[in-house]
């Protein structure tokens, strides 16, 4: 295995470094590096591999030629500049799943806590007052509607809890098809206006994009019951905090978050939002994944994701590998397995000006004969392939196919 330099700027389970370390890695752990100094420690440091959890990994990160990948040890991935690594050609990738569970169970402890008041009982108790009466006027869960927006593995889970506990779920996500709401004994709803007038308590777990962001706003909130309970334990962003603050006020809305739109990136400091002075809200400390199982498990993933780097070249959980591209056509170029064949295929492409986007060469048993499969902008003339079938013995067939879009 080739050896790797592993940059580490945030917080990270000992199991986690102890496995890499047994990969042969290089490990450079600092977790008290800040968004403003990560660009000049990845510059010094020269890492092949970065990984972070809530630290912001800007443009400038990725001046440094020597970073090939960064691991977003997580699920969202907002805080790093995906476009950036594109362009650099940096795999980004992250560990989705891996703290679903804990997530969910965070999700119902706001709910929990929002019906029964648990905070307010606390503080209560701590300044030495008694007040059952006032306490003792929670709705309970059991037979209230769940509304879910957003059903990935986070909201999978919720489903499970949500049964439970007796609580019927209604859902959206564009990615929701009636087979799969069958599946997992809820309904599907066909927008999100939809789940907020028929829950009794909403649910986001949304992943933050140019077409989430800011998703759930006015019109959301007057949709919803006067009354409802609304929990977002996924990214702050997705709302629109006026809006939210205008219906807690207005319309009775009570709300657990565990995310802000104007959260800080530290992990200890002031928290100067006015929404945390809400009587209406039950906030926590963006400490949805924080559970040791959950940490413990997407450090694993880590691991796995390092490892099956540096041994096959292969990112699993890539999340900028193009799904489509600008390649019109493939050539294939069935040949002997020799040295110099695909060169001199390649050196007349690039002699034509066509882009290669895609490339693989399939070996078959015996290494005596291979397939090069060559996606290309555009086809090559018909003289080229011609002048490449009588230049070069080694290739048996030359053949170009239009690609379907």
């Amino acid at each position: 295995m080739l050896p790797v330099r592993i940059l580490i700027a945030d917080a990270f389970e000992t199991s986690g470094r102890e496995a890499l370390t047994t990969l042969k890695c290089e490990i450079l752990y600092e977790p008290k590096l800040t968004d403003q100094q990560l660009p000049d420690a990845v510059r010094n440091s020269r890492p092949d591999v970065l990984v972070v959890r809530s630290t912001k990994v800007n443009a400038a990160v990725f001046d440094s030629p020597s970073l090939k990948l960064v691991v977003r040890a997580g699920a969202g991935y907002n805080t790093i500049d995906v476009a950036a690594a594109s362009k650099r050609g940096v795999y980004v990738s992250n560990c989705p799943g891996k703290n679903a569970v804990a997530v969910a169970e965070l999700a119902f402890g706001l709910m929990l806590a929002l019906d029964r008041r648990i905070a307010d009982n606390v503080i209560s108790l701590r300044a030495g007052q008694w007040n059952k009466k006032e306490f003792s006027q929670a709705r309970g869960l059991l037979g209230r509607t769940l509304g879910l927006i957003g059903m990935g593995q986070i909201a999978t889970e919720m489903v499970v809890r949500a049964r439970a506990f007796g609580m019927p779920v209604i859902a959206w996500s564009r990615s929701l098809t009636a087979e799969r709401a069958d599946a997992l004994g809820i309904v599907r709803k066909n927008t999100p206006g939809e789940v907020a007038e028929a829950a009794d308590i909403v649910s986001v777990h949304l992943a933050l994009s140019k077409e989430t962001r800011g998703m759930i706003g006015a019109d959301f909130f007057t949709a919803m019951r006067p009354g409802a309970y609304f929990i977002n334990t996924a990214r702050g962003e997705l709302v629109d905090q006026i809006a939210l603050v205008n219906a807690m006020q207005q319309r009775g809305i009570r709300v657990g978050l565990d995310v802000y739109t104007t959260e800080p990136t530290v992990a200890s400091g002031e928290f100067t939002d006015p929404i945390a002075r809400e009587p209406a809200l039950y906030g926590t400390h963006h400490i949805g994944a924080s559970t040791e199982q959950a940490q413990e498990a997407i450090a694993a993933e880590t691991v796995r994701i390092v490892r099956s780097f540096q041994e096959t070249g292969q990112v699993p959980n890539a999340v900028n590998i193009a799904r489509h591209t600008p390649a019109t056509c493939m050539l294939a170029v069935r040949h002997r397995d020799r040295p110099g064949v695909l060169a001199r295929v390649l050196d007349a492409i690039s002699g034509a000006r066509i882009n290669v986007q895609e490339m693989e060469n399939i070996v078959f048993e015996g290494a005596e004969a291979a397939v090069a499969n060559i996606h290309l902008e555009t086809a090559p003339a018909e003289d080229i392939l011609e002048a490449l079938r009588r230049a070069e013995p080694d290739v048996f067939e030359i053949r170009v196919t239009p690609l379907g879009k």
